[in-house]
């Protein structure tokens, strides 16, 4: 017994490391007999999805290879195989005793059986036929583990029979695995706009969790190699309404059935010496009625919002712009600066500078501008008079704080300079200006 102190001591240092290394759903078959020398070929492990349940019926389909020089009757034996997690079975009470080294190291938390049945693959009418009394489990976790109970373990043994051998047969285990599929932290709005988002992690040889280690390291010697063919299937009902957003790893492939119902996503396992993890990875949702409409409903929602509410912000801006301008002012002290003209002012001094008698029609044009109005009598065809006529706006200012002033009111001045010419030679100037006061606007 001291002789082995050393190894249990080993096993539980390693069992606490990998406490916190997350399980893929993944199995491994074990012979009852030491380096059995079979191997598991074709297998198929078989998972159907269904849109808001967190439990998920897996189907364990598969076959030995035989040596070709011995025959099965030298292998007869049972098989047993390592489910990481729960499992639900069909009822029914089972009969599977651990072996006094693994009992020691686990402590079970359930039990019972599971339907086998057998198929012919290498037929068009496949005749499913049931096995009976099916393949007893029990359900395990670490004991004494000091960082709690971890991740569960399902053992279970599958009893002999000649259809295992038989390359033309598929046996198959049924049941259902407790949280196969996981939800994903999402943020509400990504909630709201496509629904939930769910993980589900299906793979082989991943033997990372203390139970699923603890019941494989002291059968190490008894298990049994897959070969080609083998793969794994997640089948998605609803293909309509699934999103796949991610999928690993990049080998897997997407398939939607032929009734174009069902999307299927798998993984064809490379062969590999020893226990090398092989895990499909998939993040996925489903979208309600509502929401597989929002690829063309949200974009245009945003649309028809965007033009309501450019045109609402436009008339807000500029009616917030038109009660700012009345009232406040930015610029300098002088009130030149603040105010506002609209239509020609001619001023006073571009007035001054036209001489009578003696300023052109080219030279006025030049002082004041070519904006205004020209008239001309029709006995009078040498005479012509110009008119510019424009609107000044004046604040008058309570209070100034550097280049901003609140303004008290408005004077508005209305400007007209009518000026007469004969023979294109300036003969008479007249200037009115009228002026009204308004409060801020």
């Amino acid at each position: 017994m001291p002789s082995f102190l050393p190894v249990i001591a080993a096993l539980a240092l390693l069992g606490i490391l990998l406490a916190g290394v997350p399980a893929a759903e993944a199995q491994v078959f074990f012979a009852s007999r030491p380096s059995p020398r079979l191997e598991v070929t074709p297998l198929f492990v078989v998972a159907d999805v269904a849109p808001a349940a967190d439990d998920v019926p897996v189907e364990v389909l598969f076959s030995l290879a035989i040596p070709p020089t011995r025959s099965a009757l030298d292998f007869e034996q049972d098989l047993y195989l390592l489910w990481p997690g729960e499992v639900v079975g069909a009822g029914g009470k089972g009969d599977l005793a651990l072996p006094p080294e693994i009992a020691a190291q686990v402590e079970v938390v359930g039990g019972g059986r599971l339907p086998m049945f057998a198929q012919r693959h290498f037929e068009a009418a496949r005749d499913v036929e049931e096995l009976r009394p099916g393949a007893s489990f029990v359900t395990v976790v670490r004991a004494g583990d000091p960082l709690g109970l971890g991740a569960a373990a399902t053992y279970v043994r599958i009893p002999w029979n000649w259809k295992v051998a038989n390359q033309a047969w598929l046996v198959s285990v049924r049941f259902t695995a407790r949280r196969l599929v996981k939800p994903r932290p999402t943020s509400w709005t990504s909630r709201m706009l496509s629904g939930p988002r769910n993980v589900l992690t299906l793979g082989f040889n991943d033997v990372s969790a203390p139970a699923m280690f603890s019941m494989y390291y002291w059968q190490r010697e008894r298990v049994l190699p897959v070969a080609s063919p083998a793969r794994l299937v997640v089948n998605f009902p609803h293909a309509d309404r699934l999103v796949i957003d991610a999928l690993s790893p990049g080998t897997a492939r997407r398939e939607l059935r032929a009734s174009r119902e069902t999307e299927a996503v798998s993984l064809f396992l490379a062969p590999a010496e020893g226990l090398t993890p092989q895990v499909l990875r998939v993040e996925f949702g489903y979208l309600s009625g509502l929401q597989s409409w929002g690829p063309i409903l949200v974009p245009a929602l945003f649309f028809a919002l965007g033009n309501v509410a450019a045109v609402m912000v436009r008339s807000l801006a500029e009616h917030v712009r038109r009660r700012l301008a009345g009232r406040l002012q930015v610029g300098r002290r002088r009130a030149s600066a603040a105010e506002l003209d609209s239509g020609v002012v001619v001023s006073r001094d571009r007035l001054g500078a036209i001489v009578l008698g003696e300023t052109t029609y080219e030279e006025v044009v030049r002082l004041c501008g070519r904006e205004m109005e020209e008239r001309e009598g029709f006995g009078t065809p040498r005479r012509k008079i110009l008119v510019y006529r424009g609107q000044r706006e004046v604040p008058h200012r309570r209070w100034t704080w550097g280049w901003l002033a609140a303004v008290s009111h408005w004077d508005v001045e209305r400007h007209e300079v009518e000026i007469a010419l004969e023979d294109d030679v300036v003969q008479d100037i007249q200037m009115r200006v009228g002026r009204s006061r308004v409060g801020t606007r």
